[in-house]
C-alpha cells in the first residue's frame, strides 16, 4: 500500500488528477476538499494516498491532509458505505464539520451531503460517534474534532450555510477581529458577502 505520493501535478479535472513520479503517471481520484487547495498544473505536490483493490479493479485515492484520508477510511467502515459516498462526504463538508455533525447527531445536516439518506446518516452517527473526536486531531490525546475557538466555529457555521471550505475560511478570517465571538464573526462575514 502506498502511503504518500510526491511528484509533479500534470493533470487535474475533478474528481481525477494525474501525478508524474519519476516518469510514471499515477491517476488518482480525490475529493473536492483536496481539489480546492491543489497547486497549478506543472507544480510539485505531495498527497496522502489510499490504495483499494477489488476483484476487478484497482483504485488510488489522494488527499492533501492526513485527516481527510483517515475520515475517508473510517466512513467506509460504516455498513453500506463505499468509496463513492466517502468522497462525497469530503467533497460536501470539512473533516472538522463532519466530526461536529456526527458528535451532535445532526442527521438532517448529514442528509444534505449528496448520496446520504436518512438511514445512512443515522448509521454514520451510531457507528462513528466514538471515533469522531479523532478525525481531525490525528488521535492525539486531549484533541477534539469539534471546533472550539470562535474563528473555527464561524468557519464551520459558514460551511453549514453552504459556503465551500476555502471560501468560508477566507470570509471568516477577513471578518475576524480580536475579541469577537463566533456570532459576531459570522454576522460580519455575511454582511461583507452581501456588499
Amino acid at each position: 500500500m502506498i502511503g504518500r505520493l510526491k511528484g509533479l501535478l500534470v493533470h487535474k479535472q475533478p474528481p481525477w488528477l494525474v501525478i508524474d513520479v519519476h516518469g510514471v503517471g499515477y491517476e488518482l481520484e480525490a475529493p473536492m476538499s483536496t481539489f480546492y487547495d491543489l497547486p497549478e498544473v506543472g507544480r510539485e505536490i505531495a498527497l496522502f494516498t489510499h490504495y483499494a483493490q477489488k476483484e476487478d479493479s484497482v483504485s488510488l485515492y489522494g488527499f492533501l491532509r492526513e485527516g481527510e484520508r483517515r475520515l475517508f477510511r473510517d466512513v467506509q467502515k460504516v455498513s453500506g458505505i463505499g468509496a463513492k459516498i466517502a468522497l462525497a462526504v469530503l467533497s460536501g463538508t470539512s473533516v472538522d464539520e463532519f466530526a461536529r455533525l456526527v458528535q451532535t447527531s445532526d442527521v438532517t445536516a448529514l442528509t444534505r451531503i449528496p448520496g446520504i439518506g436518512k438511514k445512512t446518516a443515522e448509521r454514520m452517527v451510531v457507528e462513528l460517534r466514538d471515533r469522531a473526536a479523532d478525525f481531525s486531531s490525528g488521535g492525539l490525546p486531549g484533541a477534539s474534532g469539534v471546533p472550539g475557538d470562535p474563528l473555527s466555529e464561524s468557519i464551520s457555521a459558514l460551511q453549514t450555510l453552504g459556503y465551500k471550505p476555502a471560501e468560508a475560511e477566507r470570509m471568516a478570517r477577513k471578518a475576524f477581529a480580536d475579541g469577537d465571538d463566533a456570532a459576531t464573526i459570522i454576522r460580519k462575514a455575511l454582511q461583507s458577502a452581501l456588499r
